[in-house]
């Protein structure tokens, strides 16, 4: 079901072709900046390689990308999302690092968050309002909790990582 404002703000262009409104398209592309860089803010806090900037330009590109097809007819918007989907995890994957043998991959998460970030800015670039705002709480909430709560199980069930906890290294 279109959104009311995309409803509202849509007029024909002179090819018939139904056009996205300024108002429309500043929203979209705000909501993606804006969701980016707060997903990048929590990032920055905890020391990470991405931060506001970047994943807030990941998002805006998603969103962009959408929206260049999203009002021609003839586009196939499902392969712009699945090129900007596989694209992303290029960029993510440049952000693992692997140690030598017997050490652990470091930037899992991190890697995550840009390619979740682009799903959210492909959410903004469709106006699909609710399904981003649940995604949105739920990023939040697994970034902001998911680390105490897996360091309370691994202390709880007394698995191998337990140690490492207690030598301080990064949760990632």
């Amino acid at each position: 079901m279109p959104s009311r404002l995309l409803t509202i703000s849509a007029h024909p262009d002179c090819t018939g072709v139904s056009m996205l409104g300024w108002l429309d398209i500043i929203l979209r592309l705000g909501a993606a900046i804006s969701i980016g860089s707060v997903i990048g803010l929590n990032r920055e806090l905890h020391h990470k390689p991405t931060g506001m900037r970047t994943l807030g330009l990941v998002a805006l590109g998603s969103a962009l990308a959408v929206l260049a097809v999203a009002q021609d007819p003839q586009a196939d918007v499902s392969r712009v999302i699945q090129g900007v989907i596989t694209g992303v995890g290029f960029l993510g994957a440049g952000v693992i690092l692997h140690r030598p043998t017997g050490s652990k991959v470091h930037g899992l998460t991190t890697a995550a968050i840009i390619w979740i970030t682009a799903s959210l800015g492909v959410l903004c670039g469709l106006a699909a309002w609710r399904i981003l705002a649940i995604a949105v709480f739920l990023i939040l909430f697994l970034l902001i909790a998911g680390g105490p709560i897996e360091n309370w199980w691994h202390r709880r069930l007394g698995s191998d990582k337990q140690s490492d906890l207690a030598d301080g290294a990064p949760n990632e």
